[in-house]
């Protein structure tokens, strides 16, 4: 089995976490809408992430909706005393599966309610404020009045911790001013690298980073350069992808998603594979090629 530890450990608020975790965004039906086509093995991929050493799980009540909280409770109630399941909030899904704001006082607290039902908790240890700003990437836009109200959940001991998702730097440094933000989750791999200052100082703040879409937006001369690497060392796109967020900055949290357990355990072995010099110097490239085609 894969030993998930090598990837090494960060904080994330009071507690200290592997830096390999799993998504659960794809447990829901196609389109994260409604429920999986399988349940039983979406409650395998679970265990078998738990079993593997995982104690960080990112999630939603907005995926299905509903539907990968209540079936994390399902597969891992009562949960280990290690776990640390993120969530977030300030959207809804429409009748046809749509993603639509909700950031409302009014609607933010009953997402934090939703949450803590349907994953069967009394208090949740990190919620992310989603931006809702900018549907597709981060918008500028004050957030204050959400952060408020999620700050105002925290006092009453609803809300642990308070994280920041879809947002730019200066969303996080208003946030900063209202609560402490103990993570920030925005799309960022190989290819897409706009938040690189961000990381660094976040690094500098020691306030986690959580990327997401690993994989996401390459173009095809991007995608054959990262195949290219993978083949020679024997691994595939992802794990590559994967160990460079690794490399790249020690405040970085991974959460890859799958809704298989050999995937799963594929993404997981990430944690084990070196990138040696030369691959690195390539993948370092490969945000500029999509410019340079």
């Amino acid at each position: 089995m894969t030993d998930i530890s090598k990837a090494g450990t960060y904080k994330l608020g009071d507690r200290t976490v592997k830096r390999l975790g799993y998504g659960a965004m794809q447990l829901a039906g196609p389109g994260v809408f409604g429920p999986p086509r399988d349940r039983e093995a979406a409650l395998a991929v679970l265990r078998e992430a738990i079993a593997s050493g995982v104690d960080h799980i990112d999630t939603s009540d907005f995926y299905g909706p509903h539907v990968t909280n209540q079936i994390i409770r399902e597969a891992l109630h009562p949960y280990p005393a290690n776990l640390t399941i993120v969530t977030k909030i300030s959207a809804r899904r429409g009748d046809d599966g749509s993603w639509l704001p909700a950031m409302s006082p009014k609607e933010l607290t009953q997402a934090v309610h939703d949450n803590l039902r349907n994953l069967g908790l009394d208090v949740l240890e990190v919620v992310n404020l989603r931006s809702m700003h900018g549907i597709h990437g981060p918008a500028e836009g004050s957030l204050k009045p959400q952060l408020n109200t999620l700050a105002d959940l925290q006092r009453q001991g609803l809300v642990r911790h308070i994280g920041m998702s879809n947002v730019t730097a200066t969303q996080i440094a208003e946030g900063r001013s209202i609560a402490e933000i103990v993570c920030v989750q925005n799309q960022y791999n190989i290819a897409h690298r706009e938040d690189d200052a961000l990381i660094d100082q976040l690094a500098a703040d020691g306030i986690a980073y959580v990327p997401f879409f690993p994989l996401g937006g390459f173009s095809p001369l991007q995608s054959d350069t990262l195949a290219s690497v993978a083949q020679k060392l024997g691994a595939t796109p992802m794990q590559v992808a994967l160990a460079w967020l690794l490399r790249r900055a020690p405040n970085i949290l991974l959460i890859p998603g799958t809704s298989s357990v050999g995937h799963l355990r594929e993404n997981l072995a990430a944690a084990e594979l070196e990138l040696p010099a030369d691959a690195l110097a390539v993948l370092n490239g490969i945000a500029g090629e999509a410019r340079a085609a």
